[in-house]
């Protein structure tokens, strides 16, 4: 039997919307792996590279997307370049594991041009106040930073209805068992079985 597809599982939101910590919720489920995205902006004292980022050059990131070797990339703020690399899709196929991409909304919606099965899960935040704590928690951005970001929020929060699932992250306890609820449904779906189903019907000889 042929391998099958990656499920490929986007979770997306705002600035502050508390995505990274959802996301670990889902890499705690069996069969599942993160999607290492690559940028240009510098590494934050809490991270180190290969975890959540590879840190590259400008250069090597244009060289990059002049070959096509991104499934999303975007500028944002007019300086630092995010994108998602090919060859997680099929490092995913070869280790027939679910791939988890923790991206912004304007990478979330490309990826589900390109990839219309995969399944997009908008992370909320409670309120305008609660993501502009969590900015200002960071300690490394200007006022006029973070009115930028404020600002992007509520732009990114208005794409809501491009999503499969929506999570309010209010509990992270409950939001992070919605959100590994989200990824076995979606292990479920008719067209992920239908091949195995077929395969079983075959024994029942029809």
């Amino acid at each position: 039997m042929s391998a099958v597809a990656p499920l490929v599982l986007i979770v997306s939101g705002p600035s502050g919307s508390g995505k990274s910590t959802l996301v670990q919720k889902i890499l705690e489920l069996p069969g599942t792996m993160l999607s290492v995205s690559c940028t240009t902006r510098p590494p934050r004292k809490t991270e180190s590279a290969g975890k959540w980022y590879n840190f590259i050059s400008q250069a090597e990131f244009q060289q990059m997307v002049e070959r096509g070797e991104f499934l999303e990339y975007a500028q944002v703020f007019g300086k630092n370049w995010y994108g998602t690399p090919k060859t997680w899709l099929d490092r995913a196929l070869e280790q027939q594991k679910d791939l988890v991409l923790e991206i912004d909304v304007a990478g979330a919606l490309q990826v589900k041009q390109k990839l219309p099965n995969a399944v997009a899960i908008f992370v909320v935040p409670p309120s305008r106040t609660d993501v502009e704590q969590r900015i200002r928690a960071r300690g490394q951005d200007s006022e006029d930073e973070i009115r930028r970001r404020l600002e992007r929020s509520r732009q990114e929060m208005l794409k809501y209805s491009s999503y499969d699932f929506a999570v309010i992250n209010d509990d992270l306890e409950r939001a992070g068992r919605e959100v590994q609820a989200i990824a076995l449904a979606s292990r479920c779906l008719m067209s992920r079985k239908e091949d195995r189903i077929r395969e079983i019907l075959k024994s029942f000889g029809g």
